[in-house]
């Protein structure tokens, strides 16, 4: 029977199986936690993700983003930057050095993370959705193509069809 032979991949798939994983390999764990999170924001959390949802200077945010073990507050990933709202909290006890170093871990995946104290977000919100911008203008990269896409395999840039 013809069947034998190797179905082909479908547009944009490779030969390599779908494992998913890289930086935002996750565990199921996560994933339910950060479910979790969504349903049940604090305050300062339900007041910027308002304002993170009209997409301020054209980024796109996520709320409770889970990457490895962690679920991030809001997550900006094509500026590779992770948003944590830091109540009292932060600041007891181990708080500090835990958060340390799930900073460094999640700059080793290409993340720089902007941590804001919850007071701010609720005494000076534009201030804070402001800073968040220039933070992600801050990861882009700095050169975009000015005339379109760049060409595709086998074609030659410059050249007209």
């Amino acid at each position: 029977m013809e069947g034998d032979a190797p179905i082909p991949p479908r547009n944009g798939e490779g030969d390599r199986a779908k494992r998913g994983g890289g930086v935002f390999a996750t565990t199921r764990k996560t994933i339910e936690l950060a479910r979790r999170e969504r349903r049940s924001g604090n305050l300062p959390e339900v007041v910027l993700w308002r304002a993170l949802r009209t997409r301020p200077g054209g980024f796109k945010f996520r709320k409770q983003h889970p990457i490895g073990p962690y679920s991030l507050d809001f997550a900006c990933l094509s500026a590779r930057l992770a948003i944590e709202i830091d109540g009292e909290v932060h600041g007891r006890g181990d708080r500090p050095q835990r958060d340390e170093i799930r900073d460094s871990r999640l700059a080793q995946s290409g993340f720089r993370t902007l941590r804001i104290p919850a007071r701010d977000v609720l005494n000076d919100l534009d201030a804070v959705v402001r800073a968040i911008v220039e933070a992600c203008k801050a990861g882009q990269p700095l050169h975009h193509p000015s005339d379109g896409p760049p060409p595709r395999a086998g074609e030659v840039f410059g050249e007209k069809p």
